[in-house]
Order: C-alpha cells, then structure tokens, then sequence
C-alpha cells in the first residue's frame, strides 16, 4: 500500500482553492507521476488559483477515447485541517475522499499497468484547480476538452455501498440586490421604500418554488441589508441556490425568478439579479446503463449505482454529451469537515475496479 505514502505527501500539501502555491505545489508532484507513466503534461496557466492539468497518453486517433477527471484543489484554508493521519481502518485528512483520494486510486490503477508492461494509450487526465469554489474558471476548459472524448470516469468519493453516480442535480447560484430609499423611521416613514422588507417578500415567494416531490430546491442562503433600527432600509441583498433533477423544472424556476425580481412587492424598490447555472443537471442516460452493464460483464460482479443532490465535474462533462460515471473513488466521509476519512480498503477495491477497467479498455479501445 505504497500508494497511501503518496497520498500523505500530497495531504500535507494545502492546497484550498485559493492557495495557487500550494494547488501548483501538488500539480506539479502529480506531473512527476504522471510523466513516469509515459504521460504528456499540458499546462493551463491561470493567476490567481492554481493551473490546471491535463495528461495525455498515445492515442490511436480512431478509436474511443477515455477520460479520466479529478480536481485538485481542498475546502480548508492554510492552517486550518492539513495533517494526513491513519488507523487500521480509516485514513483522514483534506481531500482524502474529496477528492485527492480519488485521484491517488487512478494513480495507482495506472502505475499497476505499467508495471504488466501493458502499454497506456488513448485514456486521458483532467485535473481542475477550482471545483470546490463552483469550477467557474474550468469549466469552459473542461467542455472544451471533453469533446474529445467518449467515455469519462470522475473519481469523486464512492458512495456508502461502493455505488457508482449516474446522475446529480443541477445547481445554480443567484445573487438578488435590492434599491429602496431611506428615510427617518420616526420622522419620515411614509418617505422611505424599504429594501429590507422587499427583500422579505422575495424570499417568500423564491422558497415556493421548492417542489420536493420533483427534487426541486430553493434555498436563501444569506440575506444582508438594512443601516440601523432608526432608518428606513435603502438596500438589501440575498443569496440563494437552485438545485433541480429535471431541465423542466430548471426552466420554470429561471422563468419563476426573474417574475420575482421584476415585480416591485414594496412601492419604490427595484431589484437586480445576478448569477446563474454552474452545472447542468446530469442525468441518467440509456448509455451510462449499457456503460454499467458492460463493466460488470468485464468485472464478472455486481457494480452499484445512485443518484446524488450534490454536484461535481461530472455535470459538466456529462452535458457535453459523453457517457459519464462518477464516484470511482474511495469510500468515505465527512469530507469538508474535520472529520473527513477514507476507508483503507475501498481504495483496494476502487483501485482492483480501475485497474480491470483500464485493460479491458487498453486492449478492446472500447467497452463493448
């Protein structure tokens, strides 16, 4: 279990999103692996948060390519969660499951070809530096990229019974400014158009729109506004989330919102939306089923699936329209807090799964 050394040395690393030392800092140990394994490392340079990383193979240009997608970057500033630890059991630490954990099992899936000699081509690496902030840098990248490709396989965490995730909501981030007028609360009341007291209504009106029966949420997360007791309130401000399982109920909500921010509940007041649709929905697919059904042939065992409320790269890449499976990581939890672990031996089998994979593709170009 070699490959738990390098996922310490990487765990020691902090690499929080806006931390581009530290992201560039275990890139560049992921381009020394990579390279060893005959990859190709191509930079995409950015400023202010780490570069993304994109590993190519040789390629047999007619045939199917694979992609396998991971991003980088951690949840916890400097100082904050860094140390690797371990049990007999668990391993813990930022990113052990979200998901640099994820990203050592295809390491190490790889390496064991290399090491069966079996030469690796037409499969492909993708890490992003921004995932955990909303891939808003890398996503037109990771589009871009995913057009080349036929089949993508996103090392998020496996699910509790080693699931597999042919499917995740679609999440988008919204942020509502509102304009009023102050005025003397005592002297001037009937002067003012109060922001506050817009910003009420609206909130009242954006939860309606939550239809759990159809896995649609709203959710005000934050809502800011107002100077002081004695004032009449000239600005607010809120922001909230959709999350949505169906493109129907993403449009009704999008149609819904922007009637929301256009009507005036409070004589006075306008408003004004910014945000949008960070990813898509990804939703099952008749070919993510034949893509399971084909994997389990080639494994001879039965591969577990579910559907999640949480995003990931996989909406992304799935909307571009490749047959995408996700959760080929360990098992683990509590990612984002203190607590975050990952099974020992979910990435023996989540490795043993890759690997079986990786050849069959190797040596078919396909999984049919």
């Amino acid at each position: 279990m070699n490959y738990l050394n390098d996922l310490r040395t990487i765990i020691n690393i902090n690499s929080y999103t806006k931390n581009k030392i530290g992201v560039d800092r275990v890139g560049k140990i992921f381009d020394k692996w990579l390279e060893e394994l005959g990859f190709e490392v191509n930079i995409y340079d950015r400023e202010i948060i780490g570069n993304h990383r994109h590993y190519t193979s040789q390629h047999d240009k007619t045939s199917k390519k694979l992609l396998l997608l991971g991003h980088i970057d951690t949840v916890f500033p400097p100082n904050k969660f860094e140390e690797y630890s371990e049990d007999e059991k668990w391993v813990y630490g930022p990113g052990v499951c979200d998901m640099k954990g994820g990203n050592i099992v295809a390491l190490q899936a790889l390496r064991e070809l290399k090491a069966q000699n079996l030469e690796i081509k037409n499969i492909d690496i993708l890490f992003v530096s921004d995932e955990e902030t909303g891939s808003d840098n890398s996503k037109h990248l990771t589009s871009k990229l995913a057009s080349k490709y036929d089949y993508c396989f996103v090392y998020e965490a496996a699910g509790q019974n080693m699931e597999v995730v042919t499917a995740r909501k679609g999440v988008g981030t919204f942020l509502i400014d509102i304009q009023g007028k102050a005025a003397h609360a005592g002297n001037n009341y009937i002067l003012g158009h109060d922001a506050n007291l817009e910003a009420a209504y609206k909130l009242e009106e954006l939860v309606k729109l939550t239809d759990l029966e159809k896995g649609t949420t709203v959710n005000v997360g934050k809502i800011n506004g107002g100077i002081g007791a004695n004032t009449i309130s000239p600005l607010a401000n809120m922001v909230f989330e959709l999350r949505y399982k169906h493109s129907e109920e993403r449009d009704r909500v999008l149609n819904s919102i922007n009637d929301i921010v256009e009507k005036s509940f409070v004589k006075g007041t306008t408003a004004i939306l910014s945000g949008g649709i960070q990813r898509d929905v990804m939703l099952t697919s008749v070919a993510s089923i034949s893509l399971i059904k084909n994997i389990e042939k080639i494994t001879s065992s039965t591969l577990n699936t579910e559907e999640r409320g949480g995003v990931s790269d996989a909406n992304i890449v799935s909307s571009c329209g490749v047959t995408t499976l996700d959760g080929f990581g360990p098992f683990g939890d509590g990612d984002h807090t203190v607590n975050e672990r990952a099974s020992k031996e979910s990435f023996k089998s989540r490795i043993e799964l890759s690997r079986k994979l990786f050849t069959y593709f190797i040596e078919n170009l396909d999984f049919n």
